[in-house]
């Protein structure tokens, strides 16, 4: 889906905050300790993976950004001589689960926003944050530090380290393959 300058910038002015506040109720486990050591791995990282995903994407949808191309201004930014596309999908494409295609076409909808720039005469030319891309990735950015401060909210470091640790040591249990930058 490639959004619209207008439609870009009403998003952004509309609204530039993850969630209203509202007050939450205290968290409180599912089961207790004995009840949940059975509780099945699949389900709870499956529905912790697509509850944050989506609050991610929602925050970044109000931005008027998809995670793809989120994804693609995190890659070139601070590449002062610009990027090679083909090294960023090198880098992103195994986040995506149907293969290269989308990341072009979120590339080139990057480009039709202004957000990046390519030498249109030069074959193979770098991708470079424009002065608009690296105003909507900075402030972005910002607002992501804050989404990941939410998702985070009452677990210390050590429990998300470990948390990491129990799920790459699954993954490897079952001959898994995952890997992120």
């Amino acid at each position: 889906m490639t959004n619209t300058n207008a439609n870009t910038t009403a998003s952004a002015t509309a609204t530039t905050t993850t969630t209203a506040t509202r007050p939450k109720p205290p968290f409180t486990p599912s089961h207790s300790d004995a009840d949940l050591v059975n509780q099945p791995i699949g389900y709870w990282s499956s529905a912790a993976a697509k509850a944050v995903v989506h609050h991610i994407r929602a925050m970044l949808a109000q931005n008027g950004l998809t995670q793809p191309q989120w994804w693609v201004l995190n890659q070139v930014v601070g590449h002062e001589n610009g990027r090679d596309r083909k090294d960023v999908v090198q880098v992103l494409r195994g986040y995506l689960e149907f293969g290269e295609g989308p990341l072009h076409h979120d590339i080139d909808a990057l480009l039709d926003r202004g957000l990046l720039t390519q030498d249109p005469d030069v074959a193979d030319a770098p991708l470079r944050l424009t002065d608009a891309g690296a105003e909507l990735r900075d402030r972005v950015a910002a607002l992501q530090e804050r989404t990941r401060a939410e998702i985070h909210e009452g677990i210390d470091d050590a429990d998300y380290i470990q948390a990491l640790k129990v799920l790459q040591r699954m993954i490897h249990n079952v001959d898994g393959q995952a890997w992120h930058h």
